[in-house]
């Protein structure tokens, strides 16, 4: 029990502050923004910090993938199923927020500018995921810009072989400096977080906690029900009846272990063990299941497809259409997927969600509470959907039959 208290122990310092924060604002009201800006500082750094380190992480990850090269065939197989999944995933979560519209009790505005030039789909394309000079990209307003760039960079050191490897080191040691400063940062995240939920409660009132509440209400259930049906599918896809007999009989322990540790990567050894005795082979289950802890994220999918329909709510923004809903499911997969492979990761998705929408930075401390607290389920589907999907890979490798040769 201790040792569950002790891994939860950040969060619910968190999740402390914020109800603190709340309380304050519910008793002081309009007087409690006076301490707003001891929040502004908390995000400020955090916006500081951004660019580079997204750059560092993201390149320095590419740059050691050197083991990927081997493995054409499992990747290739592995990339499909991960993909697939976080698409469903967020198909089943925007199905869940259009029904019942989390955050759509409040209204905070909005401040749009005066003059919105009109750009043709084409253009807006190129001005996403490029930059004209190369300057552009230390503004966090270009991020998916950056983050090409940096894939691009982290493919050209791996590429360059003997002579990229000292260039390697020195992403390596970028990605550890900045991950060093957002854990300095973060230990102010108690008091910044307090002091901005302080003032937005006393700002905007009971009506904000209220959708939080609807926003938990939300996210339990769908969790829940996306990993006893989702999976349950998924396993009879991959091995028909004999598959979901083998992963019922199999998941529960490493479900268990990220639900008690809320790591993912806690969760390998046991999603192993558990792997092994589905009957996954050796070389896939132990490329799988280390790679999926870090780049397949089922969970996180959810979450931030609610964390967009719920930003929307709350700014009295138009979460409608087929264009919308398209690139929320995009922002969705690139959180669950790619984002996910980065320490910090969730932070940064975040980020990414407020720049993308082009939302004030005030949206990311609003966000950022919901994945404080539906970061356990999340994390349970997290690890238990590599599991599943190990077991798609080998149906796809090693064709229908995969589950009557015997257990190694």
């Amino acid at each position: 029990m201790k040792e569950k208290i002790k891994a939860y122990r950040f969060p619910i310092i968190l999740l402390s502050s914020i109800v603190t924060g709340s309380i304050i604002g519910l008793i002081f009201g309009e007087q409690a923004t006076l301490i707003k800006p001891l929040g502004d500082i908390f995000i400020n750094l955090l916006f500081m910090v951004v660019v580079p380190l997204v750059f560092f992480t993201i390149s320095s990850a590419i740059a050691s993938m050197d083991s990927m090269k081997r493995l054409g065939k499992i990747m290739g197989s592995m990339m499909t199923v991960f993909i697939l999944t976080g698409i469903i995933a967020s198909f089943f979560m925007l199905a869940a927020t259009v029904i019942f519209q989390p955050g759509s009790g409040v209204d905070i505005p909005l401040i749009e500018p005066e003059e919105v030039e009109e750009i043709s789909l084409a253009d807006q394309l190129v001005e996403t995921f490029t930059v004209p000079d190369f300057v552009d990209l230390f503004s966090r307003s270009n991020m998916l810009a950056l983050i090409i760039f940096s894939v691009l960079i982290g493919i050209a050191t791996g590429l360059t072989g003997e002579k990229g490897r000292p260039f390697a080191k020195f992403l390596t040691s970028g990605s550890e400096v900045f991950m060093k400063i957002i854990q300095l940062v973060m230990y102010y995240a108690p008091i910044g977080l307090g002091a901005y939920f302080a003032a937005l409660i006393g700002e905007f009132g009971t009506a904000l906690i209220g959708d939080y509440a609807k926003a938990i209400i939300i996210y339990y259930p769908v969790s829940i029900i996306y990993f006893a049906v989702g999976f349950t599918c998924y396993a009879f896809i991959a091995g028909g009846k004999k598959g979901i007999t083998r992963f019922w009989k199999n998941i529960l322990a490493p479900a268990a272990t990220a639900l008690g540790t809320g790591s993912s990567v806690a969760a390998i050894p046991a999603n192993l063990q558990a792997t092994k005795q589905m009957g996954v082979p050796k070389d896939i289950r132990e490329t799988i299941i280390p790679l999926g802890a870090t780049i397949h994220m089922d969970g996180s999918c959810l979450s931030a497809m609610l964390k967009i329909a719920f930003v929307f709510g709350v700014f009295n923004m138009d979460f409608t259409g087929f264009d919308t809903f398209l690139t929320a499911i995009g922002v969705s997969l690139l959180s669950g997927i790619v984002m996910s492979g980065i320490p910090g990761g969730g932070f940064i998705g975040e980020l990414m969600i407020v720049t993308l929408y082009g939302l004030p930075i005030e949206a990311l401390p609003i966000i950022s509470a919901i994945g404080v607290v539906v970061d356990p389920p999340a994390t349970m589907v997290n690890s238990t959907g590599d599991a599943v999907s190990s077991m798609l890979v080998t149906r796809q490798v090693e064709g229908p039959h995969w589950m009557e040769a015997a257990v190694d």
